[in-house]
Parts: C-alpha cells; structure tokens; sequence
C-alpha cells in the first residue's frame, strides 16, 4: 500500500503520520469510522431508551469500538477522556467541534472546544491511541468562513505532530436550496482536499443501487487524492445498508465509510456482527 504523505507533514514526524494511517485504515487504505460524535450534535435524540437495548448508555459506544473490527472510533475529546481508562486499547479519532441541534438557525456555526495543544497533551498524559482529529464544517452557511479558517489551520496543526485529519463536509444554510445536490456535495468533496483533510465525510447523495453509486464517481473524483468516505446517515434496513457501502466501496471508489445510528442503534451482539460484516467489505 503505498502513502501518500502530506508535504504538511514534518520530515520528523512522516514516520509518526505512516503508523497513523495504516493503524487507522488496517493497512487497506480505506478507514472505516465508527462515528460517536452524535451525543453532542444530536444530544439524546439517537440514544433514547426506547430505540434499543443498551444505547441509552454511552459506554455502549465504546463496548462497540472495542469488540468489532473498526478502523478509528471518532469521539469527542472529553467523551474519551471520561471511558479512556478501561478501552485504552480502542484506535480513537479527536472531534474537536461540535453544537447542539437546538438551536434552530438556518446559518449554523460550530467552532472548536479543544485545540491541537489541548489533543497532544491528552495523548501524551493518557497513553491513549489517538490517531487523527476531526472536525465539521457546514459548508454554505454564512459563518462558513470562520469554520473553514479553524479547519485548515487544525489539519495544519495535525500534519504537523503526524496526526490525521478528517472533515465532515455538510452543505446548510439558507443558500443551500438543496443539502443533497450531488454538484454541492462534489463541491464539498474538492472544498475538503484544498484544505488537506486526509479523509472527508460526506452525505451520500443517492439511492442504494448501482446506478447511484455510479453517479457517486463524480463526487469521488472531485476529492482528488482525499479519502471520500460517506455517512451512513439514519438506521435502515441491514441487507439494503450493506448494499450500498458495497456499491460506494467497488463502484464509486470510496475509500472506506463512516457508520454511527446504524451500527450502536442496536444490541451489543448486532452492532459487532453488523461492524463485522463491514469490515469484510474494506479490503
């Protein structure tokens, strides 16, 4: 597998950024990310008592990371801090922004909680595997200015200690007449590979079939040597979820996919089988 290291990154630190990567892809190249960022941005909306047993408590997610074949488990930096101690074996991604959904604004802003200074202490102080940082930015919106500054300047930060970066791109604002315009999301894709991010999370577009996953091309090779990995967005049918990573994967070229509603909104035993059955599909 050959690695395409960043000029952003260090001569010092290539060494660091290439036991990152291949931990965090399992030496595929592709990154299969569990996401766990939704206890901020969806706060208990996703983890209800009454959608399923055991995801009404947090460390539901990270029982999930530790027992199935994930690439990097994507966390909020205190989230981690506070299940750290008993999953120090767990590959775990920084999301370093995050806001509530309660605040009903059609221009959101979500700007960073920790720093880069505050993610190197925190790995060094817990030994933990923290591999990369990532951040969200909603790209249309007319405070996007301000998250685009905080995020080149955050991956910059991250390449330079050896750390990767993932965006989360998602079109919002009231300019944006359509969040799933395949142009704007291709759009997107290009946004995050100008800023550096290593892998970019996006909304998939299309239907499960391969005739979408077909159109999906464009938006990968708009990313140009960026990883595209889509968001699994809310729990569907299993055999119809695996059906469309498997298109994204063989025909448009994702380079792996991020998973968080469909994987911890279920049991315990499901969720590992399901992460399981995904990571056969990341070769």
């Amino acid at each position: 597998m050959k690695i395409n290291i960043p000029l952003d990154v260090p001569q010092n630190k290539k060494s660091v950024y290439k036991k990152n990567f291949i931990e965090s892809t399992k030496g595929t190249g592709k990154l299969f990310l569990f996401a766990g960022d939704q206890k901020i941005e969806h706060l208990n909306d996703d983890f209800s008592k009454k959608l399923n047993y055991g995801n009404e408590n947090p460390e539901h997610l990270f029982k999930i990371a530790s027992n199935s074949k994930i690439g990097i488990f994507a966390a909020h930096l205190g989230l981690i801090s506070r299940y750290g101690e008993k999953y120090k074996k767990i590959p775990y991604l920084a999301k370093l922004n995050g806001k509530s959904n309660l605040v009903k604004t059609q221009d959101p802003l979500s700007t960073a909680l920790w720093t880069i200074e505050d993610v190197l202490s925190f790995k060094k102080s817990s030994k933990l595997k923290i591999l990369g940082i990532g951040y969200t930015i909603y790209l249309g919106s007319e405070q996007e200015n301000t998250m685009l500054k905080e995020a080149a300047q955050l991956i910059k930060g991250a390449h330079e200690n050896g750390l990767l970066a993932v965006l989360w791109i998602y079109p919002r604002g009231k300019n944006v007449k359509d969040e799933k315009d395949p142009e704007i999301i291709a759009g997107a894709a290009g946004l995050g590979l100008c800023l550096g991010a290593d892998f970019i999370k996006l909304t998939y577009p299309f239907d499960s079939s391969a005739e979408g996953a077909q159109k999906a091309k464009e938006i990968i090779t708009a990313a140009g040597n960026s990883g595209v990995i889509f968001s699994g967005g809310k729990k569907i049918d299993e055999n119809n979820f695996l059906e469309t990573i498997k298109n994204q994967l063989e025909i448009s070229g994702a380079r792996g996919c991020a998973i968080g509603r469909n994987m911890h909104q279920n049991s315990l035993e499901e969720a590992i089988k399901l992460g399981n059955q995904i990571s056969k599909l990341i070769k």
